[in-house]
């Protein structure tokens, strides 16, 4: 008898829940945000839509250029031709297919307008303004710069997408104004922790672009290996680098700003000294670096700042360097430098007394004054981290401090723009701190539009994403999407998450359907193409 009503009461208590289950399972069912159909990431500074579509027709559409024209525009239209018209992958049939009276007719041909000639590499102050009008089947996209045409192209194949019967392309009529907020969007890839291959440099760029990025900043060398085979100096990577398969040679360089070029992106390389460069000294250089103590000869600081040849030597590789990479910036570093065997080296703190010169902050003022001595002979523009400025570091004017360390109240930001010199900002998009869930959005809050206002100074800013635990296996999609979300915070003049949610989802599977495997945004989803 126990048996039985333990039985019953089992049987009560299961029925209950079979009853309620259905009701609690029905607001989990489908993806958790619902993506959006055509729409554009990052955001576009005006647009309006109408609520008239126009169907595609591959076999029948085509670019028409009635402006200045160059290899570079039509190097665009091939690649543009062959994203517009992906097919889908996945056989798939939903009840939210496009009403056909919303279909008013068919877009064959998009007129293309650069009203000026193209320009050989793209700078800080390129005009990346683009406008769009798609109405009355025929599409319209005007720029006066190839960077504008380039933005604007990837704007109109964001605009088209393929319906639910997986066959049918469509795009919405619309009218489109859209220009950047700041001058400088970038990112960062450490190459010296990890060796990437140049394939996955490549499709880096192409990710890039797909968000309007314009700036690959190449963090190329640092304490672990010397990858970049310099003609000067070939010991630096025949030593310095894990291996022969892990150099990057001059046509390989030569092959990654070519790629970045064709898709509006500068390439700006990073050579950072005085510390982060103990894989130099297998190079050979006979004393580049610090001795630490008479006692132990194999214990070694950073480079010596008190040897006049070990600016002989950087002046030549900066300017083998400068004369590759094509942009009007070149990256000093400067972060992190750890002099303790400056103060304990006897020569140094000798010719330190001989030259008035107090402490080891001044004895970085006196390496780095010699360095700015070359960046203004190779006509070029330093940047530097924060600690350059935190020290109190004598900079040229034109100078750029880029922020990475100092919290998020944006504090140091102004300091450095009253003081004259212009700032990049990275503090809190490190893309490489990884977080389970939705942690695109802890990118997307961090805003520093506040603080930098209108103040020219303010260049823009740089996710980075650092190689201590990311190589080839993880790094497209540990970088992408959190990368989209500073993308948006550095382009879109409005950000609303509740919405960019929406339009994430629907990025983040475009990405996937051009071949870069970016990781879900926000929970559980589905890519129908």
């Amino acid at each position: 008898m126990h048996y039985n009503n333990l039985y019953m009461n089992t049987f009560v208590i299961c029925s209950i829940l079979i009853f309620s289950v259905p009701k609690s399972f029905n607001q989990n069912v489908g993806p958790l945000v619902k993506m959006t159909n055509g729409q554009v990431w990052p955001k576009p500074v005006l647009q309006h839509n109408y609520d008239e579509y126009l169907k595609f027709e591959p076999e029948d559409f085509n670019f028409n250029i009635t402006g200045y024209s160059c290899d570079d525009l039509q190097d665009a239209f091939k690649r543009y031709n062959s994203m517009l018209f992906l097919k889908a992958t996945n056989t798939f049939k939903q009840h939210n297919s496009l009403s056909t009276k919303f279909i008013v007719g068919k877009l064959d041909v998009l007129n293309v307008k650069m009203t000026n000639p193209c320009e050989n590499y793209p700078s800080l102050n390129m005009d990346e303004k683009y406008e769009i009008k798609i109405k009355n089947s025929s599409g319209l996209l005007s720029a006066s710069s190839i960077w504008g045409i380039l933005r604007g192209l990837e704007t109109f194949s964001q605009l088209v997408y393929l319906e639910t019967d997986g066959s049918t392309f469509v795009i919405r009529c619309a009218s489109i104004v859209d220009y950047p907020k700041f001058r400088h969007r970038g990112f960062l890839l450490d190459t010296s922790r990890h060796y990437y291959p140049i394939e996955f440099i490549t499709k880096t760029l192409d990710a890039m672009s797909y968000s309007k990025m314009n700036v690959f900043h190449w963090h190329i060398v640092d304490d672990n290996s010397f990858p970049y085979q310099s003609s000067s100096f070939p010991n630096l990577s025949e030593r310095g680098a894990y291996g022969k398969s892990a150099i990057y040679t001059k046509d390989d360089v030569r092959h990654v700003i070519q790629h970045a070029k064709l898709r509006g992106i500068r390439v700006i390389p990073e050579i950072d000294t005085p510390g982060h460069a103990s894989s130099w000294r297998l190079g050979g250089i006979p004393g580049l670096f610090t001795q630490c103590s008479d006692s132990d000869p194999n214990i070694f600081g950073p480079i010596d700042p008190t040897v006049k040849e070990n600016y002989k030597f950087i002046g030549t590789l900066l300017s083998e360097i400068n004369e590759l990479f094509q942009d009007d910036y070149l990256h000093l570093g400067g972060d992190e430098v750890n002099s303790t065997c400056w103060n304990t080296n006897k020569r140094i703190q000798k010719f330190m007394h001989l030259n008035n010169i107090k402490n080891d902050t001044e004895l970085k003022n006196y390496y780095f004054k010699n360095l700015f001595t070359m960046t203004r002979n190779l006509k070029t523009v330093p940047i530097v981290w924060e600690e350059i400025f935190d020290e109190n570091i004598q900079l040229d004017p034109n100078v750029v401090v880029q922020v990475w360390k100092s919290d998020y109240n944006y504090s140091i930001v102004s300091e450095i723009m009253k003081c004259g010199h212009p700032v990049l900002f990275s503090s809190c998009w490190y893309v490489n701190y990884i977080e389970f869930g939705t942690d695109w959005l802890n990118f997307y809050r961090c805003n520093p539009t506040a603080v930098a206002g209108d103040n020219r100074l303010f260049l823009g800013g740089e996710a980075c994403m650092w190689g201590e635990f990311a190589d080839e296996t993880n790094l497209l999609p540990t970088t992408w999407p959190r990368t989209c979300a500073v993308a948006e915070v550095l382009w879109s003049h409005e950000l609303n998450e509740t919405e960019a949610k929406n339009r994430l989802e629907e990025h983040v599977c475009r990405m996937r359907r051009r071949g870069i495997p970016a990781q879900p945004a926000n929970g559980p989803s589905y890519c129908h193409y």
